[in-house]
């Protein structure tokens, strides 16, 4: 049977319709669905957020564990939702649907994916099947740290309350969606009636062209409305396509520039807002809020910036070079050039390149105060050589007694000369890369065991003594042993120089499932806070006087730093003046 055209017609816009109100339909019920679910987390994080809050006002050292349980039955029962108080240890201190007996046998929290994402990111949320109490939840979990005792606390919401607000949605959505779609067809059959057959062909090129097909042109051949039409639609098609590319063209090449820029860009308009600001911008300056349409000022709290603007828009022509230093929240040095952008002869904005220099001008003053504290530690040592084998030369050598006195001194300069030179050279080829360390498996008990027996008649001599509580067990680890004695002989040694008589060096271990920490702890002088983040650097002395006085270069710490990095590990300190210093190093499992 052959379709007549009104047939065809209804057919094509029922077709037409009916994929358009399909994803109308996903859309929509996606889009209320998600929103459904933000709009649960949100409140989830709400309330989990609150009782955190009420724990913690409710809390006092030393409560107990039913005080706990009842602390989540309290928010539990006014919140109406479940409440569990986790320890840190995994496990659970209190729950809102469980009693004393029952908390008892509840397993160990400690694994459970809400748990271990706030663990690593300070909040956790997870959808799951509960085996407590046998029903599908909605979890969210964030930690809490009180003097005596950290945790978790952790809210759940069945998920069958969401099931339902998605069933109805979908009931809405599809009744909506039905009544519409008769109505389409419904209307389209009417239409097909009073239409012929140019048309079927005029709705096949329009839908193309809505799919960026514009390859294929109406063709009519008849003298009428139909032919204007169609000539309306094919140059409609070429000058759509025409702009798409240009349009394509430009942003492409807009993406590229600004994706690969490692430069920060700021573009305002003739009023000094904000119209674009690239990511590079936005990252180094922890721009974290939408930045269009504000002023700079707004955005980057700099009076400096924004005075440079506003000099850039008053331009004509040329581009304005600024320097300056902001805290963002750390310190930066930026060089900012600003241009005006100009339009028939007068601005229409301007644009501000932004380069991080900080990294220049601090790798400037390390090369200057590097070049500073080598010719100052060379120049001590060399100015007390010559001086002495000056006096040997003027007759102090027949004085035997002074002239071996002499000649230890400059036996002994040229010791720490010789060191001085050594260590610089050991600090370039670490540097370099040029140190390739011999890394295999060993176990770090016995050698640095080692090094205490090596340090032991020091120790005894400035009454310090080592204790050394590393377990035999510790599990070996990939290095290079020979600089990996170094490292501990460094750390060790400072520990014994810089403590006090009948003071104390604790060795301890600590262990992670990737990581082992040695601990070199001492009860000596301690490190004032203003001097810890350069105590790694080259040349730098807390106490310079005393640190030359005990035969220090300057140069240890920064060496075994860059031993421990060559390993793939992190060397730490903390301290407090008067009590102390404790070195942490961090490797790598294997």
């Amino acid at each position: 049977m052959r379709l007549t055209i009104q047939y065809k017609l209804t057919i094509i816009i029922a077709l037409l319709f009916g994929i358009l109100f399909s994803g109308i339909y996903v859309y929509l019920k996606r889009s209320w669905v998600n929103s459904t679910n933000q709009r649960i987390e949100s409140t989830l994080r709400r309330d989990v957020y609150f009782s955190r809050g009420i724990l913690q006002r409710m809390y006092k050292n030393g409560t107990s564990l039913s005080e706990i349980d009842q602390v989540a039955d309290f928010i539990g029962e006014n919140l109406d939702i479940r409440v569990t108080i986790i320890a840190a240890d995994g496990k659970v201190l209190g729950d809102s649907q469980l009693d004393g007996e029952q908390l008892l046998n509840v397993e160990n929290h400690i694994y459970r994916p809400e748990i271990q994402q706030a663990l690593k990111q300070g909040e956790g949320i997870s959808r799951r099947f509960s085996t407590t109490v046998k029903n599908q939840l909605l979890y969210m979990a964030v930690p809490f740290q009180f003097t005596d005792m950290q945790g978790f606390i952790r809210l759940a919401m069945p998920l069958s309350e969401v099931k339902m607000v998605e069933r109805n949605i979908q009931n809405i959505l599809i009744g909506v969606i039905c009544v519409a779609f008769i109505l389409a067809i419904l209307g389209g059959y009417a239409a097909s009636i009073f239409l012929s057959r140019p048309i079927a062909e005029v709705s096949q090129i329009t839908r193309n062209i809505a799919n960026g097909d514009f390859s294929k042109k109406v063709s009519i051949h008849t003298d009428d409305e139909f032919k204007d039409l169609a000539q309306s639609i094919n140059y409609m098609s070429d000058q759509i396509k025409g702009r798409m590319q240009e349009v394509m063209t430009s942003k492409s090449r807009l993406e590229t520039v600004f994706l690969s820029m490692v430069e920060g860009v700021l573009v305002v308009d003739d009023r000094g807002m904000i119209i674009l600001m690239n990511q590079a911008l936005k990252d180094f300056l922890h721009v974290r809020q939408e930045a269009l349409g504000k002023r700079p000022i707004e955005i980057i709290r700099n009076v400096e910036i924004q005075d440079l603007t506003d000099q850039a828009l008053s331009l004509t022509n040329g581009v304005l070079s600024k320097e300056l230093t902001v805290l963002l929240p750390e310190e930066k040095t930026l060089l900012i050039h600003a241009a005006p952008v100009i339009r028939h002869n007068k601005s229409d904005g301007a644009v501000l390149v932004f380069h991080d220099i900080t990294d220049l001008r601090r790798l400037e003053k390390v090369r200057q105060d590097f070049v500073a504290n080598v010719s100052h530690e060379l120049r001590t040592p060399i100015a007390t050589i010559k001086g002495y084998a000056e006096t040997l030369l003027q007759g102090a050598i027949d004085d035997k007694e002074n002239a071996e006195d002499f000649l230890r001194i400059i036996c002994s300069d040229a010791n720490r000369l010789a060191k001085l030179i050594n260590d610089l050279l050991d600090l370039s080829k670490i540097e370099s890369g040029k140190l390739i360390p011999d890394l295999r498996m060993a176990s770090l008990e016995p050698l640095i065991s080692r090094v205490v027996d090596n340090l032991a008649p020091q120790a005894k001599e400035l009454s310090v003594s080592i204790e050394n509580h590393l377990p035999k067990s510790l599990p070996p680890v990939k290095i290079d042993s020979s600089l990996m004695t170094q490292v501990f002989f460094n750390l060790l040694e400072n520990a014994i120089k810089y403590n006090r008589p009948g003071g104390k060096v604790y060795i301890e271990s600590e262990e992670s499932a990737s990581r082992v920490v040695i601990l070199v702890r001492d009860t000596g002088i301690g490190i004032p806070n203003a001097d810890l983040g350069r105590i790694f650097e080259r040349f730098y002395r807390v106490d310079k006087a005393r640190s030359r006085d005990l035969g220090g270069t300057g140069l240890g710490l920064s060496i075994i730093k860059h031993i421990v990095q060559v390993h793939e590990g992190t060397l730490s300190v903390e301290s407090e003046l008067g009590h102390g210093s404790v070195f942490s190093i961090t490797l790598p499992k294997i």
